[in-house]
């Protein structure tokens, strides 16, 4: 085996300060590289799901943060997946000018255009219309398959959702509560499968355990954390008995503020 705990923690800390490891591929002087990390607290996306998909066999290991959420800047609901490892096959996009190399791969739930088609356009301001859903609007297009709309608000304040209060007289559902909403009642729906989880990692390298309660903490580096100690234990010994956190899970969206710029 050639990898280590350490080895492990290094890597997830690199991820966690933005910078590439020494397995990313080669590039030239005007590529860059991204390595992100599991982040339930950006601006620009309103958490909904997530969880940490965990693979190793005796010289491969990965990890995978997985992350839904209505993306608000680019109008569209999305799985990302963040992939931390020794064996990622890293997504290169290419340019003339300069190619982009990350470690995050996109999985569009709902796209722009279907936002477009069942965003309300019965208010009286701009602002009634934004980003809420028209109450005529009975199914929903998710993963380009049409699925039948609750627009009950109370359905989600029950689940813990609260209903937009300024300019939104009718208590429309708003484009992030939908995304939030199905993670609370079929989170299936707004999940990775696992092919396409595995689209970049090796697929014969097995899966150890998937990670749906966990304690967050975006403070600190990850080998000072016991969930990612833990998380390099278990990749290690090939052994999921080993996942006893002793902290209080708080991964859920309720205990985040995101989606707020």
């Amino acid at each position: 085996m050639n990898y280590t705990e350490k080895e492990i923690l290094d890597q997830l800390d690199l991820a966690f300060k933005g910078e590439p490891s020494k397995y990313y591929p080669s590039a030239r002087p005007q590529d860059i590289k991204y390595n992100f990390f599991l982040d339930l607290e950006h601006g620009y996306c309103e958490t909904a799901g997530n969880k940490i998909h965990l693979y190793s066999d005796e010289n491969k290991w990965a990890i995978v943060f997985e992350k839904s959420g209505y993306q608000n800047r680019a109008g569209r609901a999305e799985i990302e997946l963040d992939y931390v490892g020794n064996c990622i096959d890293y997504i290169v996009e290419k340019y003339p000018e300069r190619n982009y190399i990350s470690n995050v791969s996109s999985i569009v739930l709902i796209d722009s255009d279907e936002y477009t088609r069942i965003e309300n356009k019965n208010g009286i301001t701009d602002v009634e219309n934004f980003e809420l859903i028209g109450n005529n609007i009975k199914e929903i297009k998710i993963r380009n398959k049409f699925i039948s709309f609750n627009n009950n608000y109370r359905d989600y304040e029950k689940v813990g959702i609260k209903i937009r209060d300024y300019d939104n007289p009718k208590k429309l559902i708003a484009f992030g509560d939908l995304i939030r909403f199905y993670n609370e009642t079929n989170p299936i729906l707004i999940s990775a499968t696992e092919e396409e989880i595995k689209k970049y990692i090796p697929k014969n390298l097995k899966k150890i355990i998937t990670i749906n309660d966990f304690h967050y903490d975006p403070n600190n580096l990850p080998s000072e954390q016991e969930l990612y100690k833990l998380i390099a234990k278990i990749l290690v010994t090939k052994d999921k008995s080993f996942w006893k956190p002793s902290l209080k899970s708080n991964n859920n969206w309720k205990n985040w503020e995101s989606g707020n710029l």
